[in-house]
């Protein structure tokens, strides 16, 4: 399977493609593009330019398309797109050049999981967290994926709860996927 985990920050993602893998034997992990650049050596400005979204952006799409089978993605490319449309800057990026790119990059997944804000946040925000931007990247995030305004045709799940219970949410919909392929 190839499964990518979306959400905005501080929601429990890479914990989740974490547990996931464990209990998906041969199942590699992508790490999120920030931090693949990162590895690369590229400095992003703090908060992050739109040239530095957009750099994501290419590095999330080239590692969906390098990427073989059972693999566990921290991040899509629309999570990269949420948060270029909520930039301050966003006048500046030109969603039209990359649609196409991220929805055939986005339908070679076999399942696309959602990890929305909770009521409770499972994870502490920081005093340096942007709440209001977190909650736009979010709602963006929602109406791309969940109200399907970015018309991609990928199997969507939303989670809820702990950690385990995420876990097991995600687990049940791979059984699912992988029960309705066989003959």
């Amino acid at each position: 399977m190839r499964i990518a985990i979306s959400g905005s920050h501080r929601v429990g993602k890479t914990t989740l493609v974490e547990r996931v893998a464990e209990r998906l034997p041969g199942h590699a992990i992508v790490d999120e593009p920030y931090y693949l650049l990162e590895d690369d050596g590229h400095e992003a400005a703090d908060p992050p330019s739109v040239e530095d979204f957009e750099a994501q952006l290419v590095r999330s799409l080239a590692v969906l398309a390098d990427a073989g089978r059972d693999v566990v993605f921290d991040r899509c490319p629309v999570d990269i797109l949420a948060y270029l449309l909520e930039h301050a800057d966003a006048a500046a990026f030109d969603r039209d050049d990359w649609l196409d790119r991220i929805r055939d990059a986005v339908g070679a997944l076999d399942l696309l999981v959602f990890v929305p804000i909770e009521d409770a946040d499972r994870i502490a925000l920081t005093r340096h967290d942007d709440v209001a931007h977190r909650r736009a990247v979010h709602d963006r995030l929602h109406d791309l994926l969940v109200d399907a305004a970015l018309g991609v045709d990928v199997e969507l799940l939303t989670v809820g709860g702990d950690v385990q219970a995420r876990t097991d949410q995600v687990i049940a919909r791979v059984a699912q996927l992988t029960a309705s392929d066989r003959p």
